[in-house]
């Protein structure tokens, strides 16, 4: 089992950066890929950027390619996406996204809204 508890969301002005957290239990966070994902009003879940366990690789979605970056710190058991130059678009909760192989759990969201 482990449980994620992501921090750092608010309000920004177009332009601004924000940095989330998520900070997972258990003793084999090394293990898992972690995520970080998104959902505006009216619209599905979308995967925002992916680290593997090792830190090696990452993965983007295009909206967010060039602003956005994930990392992990594996001793510590947190993920952070820092994101920079923030739109109006990137309104939404963001979920920290843990999995391994069949087994997948969500944080309980954190809200950005980025407006002036």
């Amino acid at each position: 089992q482990v449980q994620l508890v992501e921090s750092g969301g608010g309000l920004v002005q177009p332009g601004g950066s924000l940095r989330l957290s998520c900070a997972a239990s258990g003793n084999i966070f090394s293990l898992y890929t972690m995520a970080w994902y998104r959902q505006a009003p009216g619209k599905q879940r979308d995967m925002v950027a992916t680290i593997i366990s090792t830190g090696g690789v990452t993965y983007y979605a295009d909206s967010v390619k060039g602003r956005f970056t994930i990392s992990r710190d594996n001793a510590k058991n947190t993920v952070t996406l820092q994101m920079n130059s923030l739109e109006p678009e990137d309104t939404a909760v963001y979920y920290c996204h843990a999995r391994r192989g069949s087994n997948e759990y969500w944080g309980q969201g954190t809200q950005v809204t980025v407006s002036s």
